[in-house]
């Protein structure tokens, strides 16, 4: 009589427990995250994007754990992304929008890629570079801290790069390389071809001009001269020589 006691016992625990289970397994399944939309994000592909935020597990793909791991709390601590935001828009789906930090170009540092902002602004060490970014030399600094500006002497030359960089994406123009002299001049560099730009007067006639020259350059070597580049007659001023 113990012996079908205990037995009862141990059937009627099993039954709980399998029960338990089997409820579990329902939860994890029926509110298992299946659509995952991706906003904002360049740096990193949405598939990138979506490891970041959820895991193979069960648990880690379910709505309502992730409701609760990520209600009103950004994601932050990710290289070149200010935060990600999780919005659930219903209990399969969600949206997960990206702001990235504002990466104007970058530095080299003891061996480091540092990226900056448009103020100037250090905003990611790294050890790879980013291609689209331009490489930004002649500024000169002697130390470099994340989250602190460039302590270059003139703070206006990171406007004068935004600039640069924001019509170079106008004119779909790939540069290698842009360098700043002391004397306010600009050079970028397009392959095995130098161009120099003189200083930021009349800029936008200047990148305009070098869209519609750059084919012609495919595939030579030498300077091409910009900087004495003016609005009036402006093709006298606009020259090859070629090393």
């Amino acid at each position: 009589m113990k012996n079908v006691k205990v037995l009862t016992v141990l059937i009627i625990v099993l039954a709980v427990v399998v029960a338990l289970f089997g409820g579990l397994y329902y939860f994890l399944q029926e509110y298992k995250v299946s659509t995952v939309h991706v906003t904002g994000n360049s740096h990193y592909t949405d598939d990138e994007i979506r490891s970041m935020v959820l895991s193979d597990s069960l648990i880690g793909r379910n709505a309502l754990f992730l409701r609760i791991k990520y209600r009103n709390k950004p994601i932050k601590d990710i290289p070149f992304i200010e935060r990600m935001d999780v919005k659930f828009d219903d209990l399969t789906t969600i949206t997960i929008e990206v702001y990235e930090k504002a990466v104007a170009g970058y530095v080299d540092f003891l061996g480091k890629y540092m990226y900056f902002d448009r103020e100037g602004i250090v905003v990611e060490s790294s050890d790879s570079e980013i291609e689209g970014l331009p490489h930004v030399t002649g500024l000169k600094f002697d130390h470099c801290i994340v989250g602190k500006p460039l302590p270059v002497d003139d703070p206006a030359i990171f406007n004068e790069i935004l600039s640069l960089t924001q019509l170079l994406t106008k004119y779909s123009i790939v540069t290698d390389g842009i360098y700043f002299a002391g004397d306010s001049s600009i050079t970028l560099y397009l392959g095995d071809v130098r161009v120099l730009i003189g200083d930021m007067s009349y800029i936008d006639e200047k990148m305009m001009r070098l869209k519609n020259i750059e084919p012609e350059l495919s595939g030579k070597k030498g300077v091409l001269h910009l900087e004495n580049y003016t609005e009036n007659d402006s093709d006298a001023f606009v020259s090859f020589e070629a090393d």
